[in-house]
């Protein structure tokens, strides 16, 4: 971890190592927080974040499905992210805000239980190797039933799952895990959507078992752009071993080419044509070299 200046809590820029909380805070015990994962990139207009406004009203929708009161607006929230940004001076990086339920009572009931919410930016390269194609295994574990959690919020409870699987994948010699869902088909990474390619057309579970994620929808629409069309279905995992491509999609991740899974080789191992296509356009969007897609920019100055 690479500290910075400042870190912000409830509307103060604190200095990075003040910001702390209590030993009782009700999410640490309980894992009742929401968060966002984003990036900011550099572009030559400057840094600018990548679709900063749907992530934060993902954080806001996350918020309500646990009754977190956030006391700040949708645009508290993104001027607060644009100023920590220029106040750390760091242009390129990942960055987390967080709502949790804090200190002031214990017990699974969280009503009574203060919340807070807090942003914190740090430089973060390749969250999974960069461009080389990565193994993945299969895991043991599989994602929670659709009914036993709200499946399109980030909670930060239900993501000991992929804690689990991450490290059984690690364990096995893999650098990241598959999850299958209750029914036995493919869902997603532990923080990933997935994406595979068959005779040219682009293949990814739908909704319902996994988190919808903003890259994986910034993906869809990018395909559809290059005139490659996608296909939302039910994927066994019999069907990997004919995926002519298959890459893992997220904001830590962005666009992370496999090229194994169990053993069964992905394109020799190398990144696929269709892959490659999606990736270079969606690097040239983020760094704003694509002005069909700039709406998806929000330049800090």
């Amino acid at each position: 971890m690479e500290e910075l200046k400042k870190i912000w809590i409830d509307g103060d820029f604190v200095n990075w190592q003040d910001a702390k909380i209590h030993i009782l805070n009700h999410a640490l015990h309980y894992g009742s927080a929401v968060f966002e994962g984003i990036r900011s990139y550099q572009t030559k207009k400057g840094a600018a974040v990548f679709r900063l406004q749907e992530h934060i009203e993902r954080l806001f929708y996350s918020a309500s499905s646990l009754e977190l009161k956030i006391s700040f607006s949708v645009g508290d929230i993104k001027q607060a992210i644009l100023e920590l940004i220029k106040i750390n001076e760091v242009n390129e990086c990942y960055i987390r805000p967080i709502v949790f339920l804090s200190y002031g009572k214990m017990g699974l009931n969280p009503k009574g239980a203060p919340a807070q919410a807090a942003i914190a930016n740090w430089p973060w390269g390749a969250y999974l190797g960069g461009d080389a194609p990565i193994k993945v295994k299969i895991s043991k574990y599989i994602r929670p039933h659709p009914r036993s959690t709200v499946v399109g919020a980030k909670i930060a409870g239900s993501y000991f799952n992929s804690v689990l699987s991450s490290l059984d994948a690690q364990q096995s010699g893999a650098d990241e895990a598959l999850l299958l869902d209750f029914e036995g088909f493919v869902a997603e990474g532990p923080g990933e959507n997935f994406f595979m390619v068959k005779e040219s057309k682009l293949y990814t579970p739908g909704k319902g078992t996994i988190l919808a994620g903003i890259t994986r929808d910034s993906v869809i629409k990018i395909a559809g752009n290059l005139g490659i069309e996608t296909e939302e279905k039910k994927i066994t995992p019999e069907e990997l071993k004919s995926a002519d491509e298959a890459f893992f999609t997220g904001t830590a991740a962005e666009i992370c080419p496999i090229g194994e899974i169990d053993e069964i080789t992905i394109n020799n191992r190398e990144v696929g044509k269709i892959t490659k296509q999606i990736k270079m356009a969606f690097e040239e969007i983020v760094r704003g070299k694509n002005q069909k897609f700039s709406e998806w920019l929000t330049p800090v100055d």
